[in-house]
């Protein structure tokens, strides 16, 4: 029965392997230097559709459509920034994972760096109110309350 369920198992394991592979083509090349450029490409492009994956780990339509699209170029000779600019023509500055400093991606450079600017901003105007806060003044009475309060032990420990 143990062996019988291994044998399952293996099989289960096998068919998941194949699946998963089958979703991204592979790609032959005639040069080892093509085949570098190729996986640069796809690691350096992102899958529009899925926004936070390069095409080369997406499983999306679209991304498979790029990869062949940037496997055919590469294969007729294109350089890299030809590919990037083929690219970039189609799917603006967003289709790289390092798009340029330019005027139209400025905010995208300089976002993180402003909002840090702001949190700090936040962070020091919060702590100078702390600072700068009247301390609360409480009468006698309410002192000595306190202090009772402090000194007395809980209902729930004195009938023990």
């Amino acid at each position: 029965m143990k062996a019988i369920s291994i044998a399952f198992f293996t099989i289960l394991l096998s068919i998941a392997s194949v699946n998963a592979l089958s979703a991204f083509n592979t790609y032959q090349f005639d040069d080892p230097v093509k085949e570098k450029r190729f996986d640069k490409l796809i690691n350096e492009l992102r899958c529009t559709v899925c926004q936070n994956q390069t095409i080369a780990g997406s499983n999306a339509d679209l991304a498979k459509d790029l990869r062949d699209k940037v496997y055919k170029m590469v294969q007729d000779g294109k350089t890299e920034q030809q590919v990037k600019d083929f690219m970039v023509e189609r799917f603006t500055d967003f289709v790289l994972y390092r798009p340029p400093v330019k005027k139209s991606t400025y905010l995208l450079w300089g976002g993180p760096f402003i909002l840090l600017g702001l949190a700090l901003v936040f962070l020091v105007i919060q702590i100078r109110k702390r600072i700068h806060a009247p301390a609360v003044e409480i009468d006698e009475h309410q002192h000595q309350r306190i202090q009772e309060m402090l000194n007395t032990e809980p209902k729930d420990k004195q009938n023990d």
